[in-house]
């Protein structure tokens, strides 16, 4: 992969210019592919883009007569069918560091993005097993993560920097963004959770395509969280981001629960208390996150 081809490269320089140097090309590499992309999936690491990728793939799939198996990965189906667009799945947290446009979207102007968002406590929550349990050594130094052989709480993870305070600035530098952009769509996972025959059709549609009441079902029925821990448990799919970490356990699986308010489960009181009062004091309340 070329994430692998980055970090073998920039290994020869002096440790204290290794990672920026690095974020900087990959910055590089993501304006380039943004200059040619169709659509844009723009999302916090752990708001559910792969769930939502599973199903994008499974449409053109169905709609395209293409073979299962292979994930959508930017132009790889446009190769295969030059009708099916170019999109760039991206958590956007590289193309700054070449850009220098800090949170500025306007190197999205000219695309059609969806944004797809999640409760911010349930992606930090998400992110901690993933950091705990499935990033790589390199990914944990080149994105400023705390070492992840510590004793660090789940609790103090989520307050810590790269907790919600990274997640809260994501989102809140998209949603006031989002006007500088060509076209957007906002996608929320809880609503795509709620009714997701009726979320994907509008994601669809977003992406020129028109399935109809049976593909729809299809995929949704494809892309459940049973079966995708399945896939992934068996190594289906061709590609990484849908195999588990350790087999042996549920916590390294990219698909973990996929339960909206999870966090709840792993906090007492006065530490929910303080979660959502740092999410309704920082978060734009546009997205609705606010604790009732």
């Amino acid at each position: 992969m070329l994430q692998r081809v980055f970090e073998h490269a920039f290994k020869v320089l002096p440790v204290d210019q290794r990672y920026s140097a690095e974020r900087r090309v990959r910055g590089w590499f993501d304006l380039r592919r943004l200059k040619q992309a169709d659509f844009v999936v723009a999302s916090f690491g752990k708001s559910g883009r792969t769930w939502v990728r599973v199903m994008i793939s499974r449409l053109y799939q169905l709609e395209k007569g293409l073979a299962e198996g292979t994930l959508l990965e930017f132009g790889n189906y446009h190769r295969l069918d030059p009708s099916i667009p170019k999109v760039l799945f991206t958590h956007d947290n590289y193309l700054r560091d070449y850009t220098r446009d800090g949170g500025s979207k306007r190197a999205y102007r000219d695309e059609r993005v969806i944004l797809l968002v999640r409760h911010p406590a349930d992606v930090a929550m998400s992110q901690y097993f993933q950091w705990k349990h499935r990033m790589r050594p390199h990914k944990v130094a080149l994105n400023q993560y705390p070492p992840a052989n510590g004793e660090l709480s789940p609790f103090d993870f989520i307050m810590g920097t790269s907790g919600l305070p990274k997640v809260i600035d994501f989102m809140n530098e998209w949603i006031c963004g989002v006007d500088e952009v060509r076209d957007a769509l906002i996608v929320r996972y809880e609503d795509m959770r709620a009714d997701t025959v009726k979320e994907l059709d509008r994601l669809a549609r977003f992406l020129g395509l028109e399935p109809g009441p049976e593909t729809l079902a299809e995929v949704v029925e494809y892309a459940s969280v049973e079966n995708m821990k399945k896939r992934e448990a068996e190594a289906q799919s061709d590609s990484d981001r849908l195999r588990a970490a350790d087999p042996s356990n549920p916590d390294s699986f990219k698909t973990r629960r996929a339960k909206v308010g999870g966090y709840h489960d792993y906090f007492d009181a006065e530490q929910i208390r303080l979660i959502d009062r740092q999410i309704a004091d920082k978060l734009d309340n546009r997205f609705g996150y606010a604790a009732k």
